[in-house]
């Protein structure tokens, strides 16, 4: 195994401190022989002078400089036997040579020796030294490297990671999902290989592409694509790089790699999470931040000042587009802003074949309806899914992926992991009979999304879980449509209401509730389905830098806000009339369906369609029929 320089210097530095210490404790000999003379005991001083009064010292040997003296002592006390005695004398005691010579004590001083001279000039000269120089030896290496964990001599320099030529191992084949993302690099890419055919009528190389969308969409990986196909130098480094405690540095760091970028022109420069440096300027509760706002005034000027930059495309991606500054955001320095959203069917079913490429798939597994049942799926969150599947096919020991290891997946990524199954008790039946009121009432309306499946299955905080498909990646929703969603929530409480009674009813329904009051408020005061009209009465907008609801403000008298209350509770009222006249129309079938949901614990769509069918007519979903 192949130990740096760096290495050996930093676990050397620990070493030579040991070493010194362990030479001046243990080798480094003693500047006097006073260890030859070991006293018996010890004695204070002020018991010395009364022996001395007494006549009971005999001699006297005096040790480092006269502080320490061993005494030889005969006494009563002492069993009338001449004994060694070590005392501590006083720095100042001019008196005590006076009364000693008076006794006729015999005296003896016994100086430091100095046969330890070379030794100690080694031990307190030669460690530090070499301690010195182990340090400027590991600066000046780690000096050559901006990125090492010594870079006291580069403080102020790049940490961006520098490629010459890319080899990210991803092309724009490996990105599916975002087919107009790609075709916006694909120029970009064209641009930076043939700047002629661009330039010959006028055209200028944009400056800066901003990413933007949500998080696992797929804006990095587009980043990688681009640097694998473009062939050109590639820059890449995090927002965060740039920010720092010292004010200045990020500054610094802005400049060195533009002028890393200019000497390597065309090249890339990928900023990742540009929102940690480009937010906007002055904001916040406790004021501008210094250094971050010299940082983002150096890029400002870097991307579009006097100088400019010909030949450097900066390539930035964020999902807080809301509190980047606008001087960032303005033709010239960041020219295009390409959307990276969540993919729709089609971008989710390619998105499942580039990932499926290296999985062993079973032949009966349909893609189609993977991406059918996974609306609202980022890329990662795909990406995600087939491998929890392949974990779970792993774990049962079996050769490939079945749609039961893609159900198991979805399930534990959108409601969280299998809990303990229940017990048959008044409870489970209570859940069961709650969960039918969902099915049921979805299952009936027209407007409603059909049922996938009913299980009593506990995952996450549910104990038991209705899951639907949506018909269709729906950006425009109906009054209709909201109505039957408000009305699908509320039969798992009308279930509860007309067989157990108001006075059983339980807590299971407190998310559905919230899920329903939220539906028929924003029917009032945003989309303008009520009596009140079309007005927009709640924006959704809000000051990202005071905090999600601590600027809210009332944007209509009180005289409307009760008129709101009402409309709300008018509309969850009616829905909820209308959802216990079906709970009662089919109290039978749902009977049927608890017992059969409490013997198998989960009922698919098709199974509860066909039961409910023999009893009632059941609405076609146009929208359903035709995608199936």
């Amino acid at each position: 195994m192949k130990v740096s320089w760096k290495t050996i210097m930093l676990w050397s530095l620990p070493l030579l401190v040991i070493g010194f210490f362990l030479w001046q404790g243990f080798l480094t000999p003693a500047t006097t022989d006073i260890d030859n003379n070991v006293a018996n005991s010890r004695m204070t001083y002020g018991r010395f002078l009364e022996y001395l009064d007494m006549g009971w010292i005999k001699r006297v040997d005096m040790y480092d400089n006269g502080h320490t003296a061993i005494v030889e002592a005969l006494g009563p006390e002492l069993g009338n036997r001449v004994q060694k005695i070590r005392v501590e004398l006083p720095a100042n005691a001019p008196e005590l040579i006076t009364k000693l010579r008076k006794a006729q004590i015999d005296i003896d001083a016994h100086p430091p020796k100095t046969n330890g001279a070379v030794l100690n000039l080694i031990g307190n000269l030669f460690f530090p030294l070499l301690f010195i120089g182990g340090l400027a030896i590991l600066f000046r290496r780690s000096g050559n490297n901006a990125g090492g964990p010594g870079q006291a001599m580069s403080f102020g320099k790049s940490k961006a990671l520098f490629q010459m030529e890319a080899k990210t191992g991803v092309a724009f084949n490996d990105v599916a999902g975002v087919d107009e993302a790609k075709e916006e690099f694909q120029e970009v890419v064209t641009f930076l290989k043939e700047p002629d055919s661009f330039t010959a009528v006028g055209a200028k190389i944009p400056k800066g592409v901003l990413l933007v969308g949500p998080p696992g969409t797929g804006k990095t990986l587009l980043a990688k694509a681009i640097a694998g196909e473009a062939n050109v130098p590639f820059f890449s480094i995090s927002g965060s790089e740039f920010v720092e405690m010292f004010v200045g540095v990020g500054a610094s760091r802005v400049r060195d790699l533009f002028k890393k970028a200019k000497e390597n022109a065309p090249c890339i420069v990928f900023i990742d999470e540009i929102d940690a440096v480009g937010r906007q300027r002055g904001t916040g509760i406790g004021g501008g931040n210094d250094e971050r706002e010299q940082t983002l005034n150096q890029l400002l000027t870097e991307m579009d000042g006097f100088e400019g930059n010909t030949g450097i495309i900066v390539i930035a991606a964020t999902n807080r587009v809301d509190i980047l500054d606008s001087a960032l955001l303005r033709p010239g320095r960041f020219d295009r802003q390409v959307t990276v959203d969540v993919p729709d069917l089609n971008g989710r079913l390619a998105i499942l074949e580039v990932h499926a490429k290296n999985k062993k798939m079973d032949t009966d597994i349909s893609l189609k309806t993977i991406a059918r049942r996974t609306p609202g799926f980022s890329g990662a969150d795909l990406a995600n899914l087939l491998n929890e599947a392949a974990i779970i096919t792993a774990r049962k020991r079996k050769n490939a992926i079945t749609m039961a290891e893609v159900d198991a997946s979805i399930d534990r990524i959108v409601a969280g992991m299998e809990g303990t199954h229940l017990v048959n008790s008044k409870s489970k039946r209570l859940i069961a009979y709650h969960e039918i009121g969902h099915a049921i009432v979805g299952t009936l309306l027209k407007d409603h999304d059909p049922v996938q499946k009913v299980t009593l299955v506990p995952r996450g905080q549910a104990r038991g879980l209705t899951w639907f498909v949506p018909n269709d990646d729906q950006s425009l929703i109906s009054k209709t449509q909201i109505m039957a969603r408000i009305m699908g929530a509320l039969g798992g409480r009308a279930a509860e209401e007309i067989v157990f009674g108001n006075t059983e009813v339980t807590t299971g329904a407190s998310n559905d509730l919230q899920q329903v009051t939220s539906m028929a408020r924003q029917m009032v005061t945003r989309f303008g389905m009520s009596k009140i009209g079309p007005l927009s009465l709640e924006s959704e907008s809000s000051n990202p830098f005071l905090g999600r609801g601590m600027n809210t403000s009332s944007e209509y008298s009180d005289e409307i806000a009760i008129q709101i209350d009402k409309q709300v509770q008018g509309i969850v009222a009616e829905c909820h009339k209308q959802v216990l006249s079906i709970i009662e129309d089919n109290r039978v079938v749902i009977d049927q369906l608890v017992d059969m949901l409490l013997e198998q614990e989960t009922i698919d769509g098709k199974t509860l369609e066909k039961i409910i069918s023999g009893y009632t007519l059941i609405p076609v979903k146009q929208e359903y029929v035709k995608q199936l």
